[in-house]
Formats: C-alpha cells, sequence, structure tokens
C-alpha cells in the first residue's frame, strides 16, 4: 500500500511487506508527563521503536519498564542527549536496521510525520526537520533566546561548510544507517548537532530539510548547569564547533542543502 502524497511504501507500512527495516527512537530524561502519550502515537506509526533511557529518575523507567511494545536502552547515569542520540546510533547499526528516526519526547515533534521523513531518506543520507522553512497554522511562539542562538549557530554553519540549513537544532531527523557508520561522535550534550553537520559534510552525506510546525509546550525546560546562561550556552556552541571543524578538517566542498518541496 502506498503513499497517495509520495508514492511510497514507507509511508503505509505493513510488517509482512516493508522493503526496508527501520527503527525511530527517543532519546528520554525524565519525561514521565510526557513519554506514555507520546509513545502511544510513536508505535502507531513505526514499526519498531527505541527509547534511550538517559539515567532518568522521576518514574520515566518504571513507565517504561511497564510497557511491552517498545525496546528500552538505559544509561546508568545522566549522560546528557547526545549520549542518547549516540546510543540510537550504535544500536541502529548493531540490529542491521535501514533506517533511524530520532524524535523528541517532549510533545515538540508530531509522530505521523514519522513515515513521510523516512521516505524522504529514500533518497538521501539525512533527513532534518525545520521549524523556520515554512508556516503552519497554530505555530508557537519560540523562547527568544532559542530563536536567536539558533539562529546564529545555523548562520555561521551556512558560511562555514557551505549549507544552505534553516534550523541547525531540530531533533525531528532521519539517517540512512549505514551513512552512520562513517561518523564518530565525541559530544554528549546539546551541542551534538553542531558535530553532526560538521561531520555530515566532512563525510559528503547528501541532506535535505522537512517542515515541521513550531510547537513549544515546555519554555522552562533545562539544558543544565551553566548552559542554562544563554550566553554561556553560545559561547559553548562556538566551542564545540571548532573543536569539530579541527577534528574532521573536511577538504571537499559542502554538499548544498535541497529545498524540500512538499506534494499536494
Amino acid at each position: 500500500m502506498s503513499c497517495d502524497s509520495c508514492g511510497s511504501n514507507l509511508c503505509n507500512p505493513r510488517k509482512d511487506d516493508m522493503k526496508y527495516r527501520w527503527l525511530t527512537a527517543l532519546p528520554v530524561y525524565n519525561e514521565v508527563r510526557y513519554v506514555d502519550a507520546v509513545l502511544d502515537e510513536v508505535t502507531e506509526y513505526s514499526p519498531e521503536v527505541l527509547v534511550v533511557d538517559d539515567g532518568s529518575t522521576d518514574g520515566t523507567s518504571e513507565l517504561l519498564a511497564a510497557r511491552h511494545d517498545i525496546q528500552v536502552e538505559r544509561h546508568a547515569t545522566n549522560r546528557g542527549y547526545g549520549a542518547g542520540l549516540i546510543t540510537a546510533f550504535d544500536f541502529a547499526a548493531r540490529h542491521d536496521y535501514d533506517y533511524l528516526v530520532t524524535i523528541d519526547c517532549d510533545g515538540q515533534h508530531e509522530p505521523q510525520r514519522i513515515p513521510e521523513f523516512v521516505a524522504a531518506c529514500e533518497a538521501v543520507d539525512l533527513v532534518s526537520g525545520s521549524r523556520y522553512l515554512r508556516r503552519f497554522a497554530g505555530d508557537n511562539r519560540p523562547p527568544a533566546d532559542r530563536q536567536r542562538i539558533n539562529r546564529q549557530i545555523t548562520d555561521v554553519l551556512n558560511r562555514r561548510l557551505g549549507l544552505r540549513l534553516t534550523d541547525a537544532f531540530c531533533g525531528f531527523k532521519a539517517y540512512r544507517v549505514a551513512a552512520l557508520r562513517d561518523l564518530e561522535f565525541t559530544e554528549t550534550g546539546y551541542a551534538m548537532p553542531i558535530e553532526l553537520w560538521v561531520q555530515a559534510v566532512a563525510a559528503g552525506l547528501t541532506m535535505i530539510e522537512l517542515p515541521v510546525p513550531l510547537i513549544y509546550l515546555d519554555e522552562s525546560r533545562s539544558f543544565g548547569g551553566e548552559l542554562d546562561n544563554a550566553a554561556t550556552r553560545l559561547s559553548h556552541y562556538y566551542d564545540v564547533l571548532e573543536r569539530s571543524l579541527e577534528a574532521v578538517n573536511p577538504r571537499r566542498p559542502a554538499m548544498a542543502m535541497r529545498e524540500f518541496v512538499a506534494v499536494g
């Protein structure tokens, strides 16, 4: 059964006729308020679901243990958002999935868009959501400091890497798992997407952005310790960018971002 919009079998997957194996992974830390409701939706749109529990202490772990429709990888202690993604990448590679989708567990992303991301990833190595590619009815206004920092880092990445990104930090992504095998990540916190873009360009990966709604349910969410200070966080992001560039020393021209054009 193919999708009426894109023609791909991935948009309406059935376990008995799927051509590819794909997985949706959610990095989770202390999300007891959201985790069950989000997972109820995600399991409707993804044939297999992995939750990386990053040392939760608020009851999230107990809720995950009570479910029988997901797989769980647990960190004994909180290691960071990036560490959760790295664990998901490793899991997908070890278990021979073809595609991996990552989605946040705080209600900011719409799970019904997961099959669209997988379908788009048939043609590229990396599909990244963008909250700024186009407007949706009902979009929220983002916290001012987060939007400013996102725009500033996005602009710098575009200049330094030759990209045409509109949203450097959206956690809603799809990856061709084979392409991840050539990447080695060291950033375990919220700056990990910066390292991802640098390494993706250095490896010559093909990339597109897909528009997603701008949803903020918890504007007070913490980045952890001193990174809650916007100036400190921005400085940290610049430090990670410089370290990432020095680590890969990309010599080839960046692959230009191709704007996604919705069908219908």
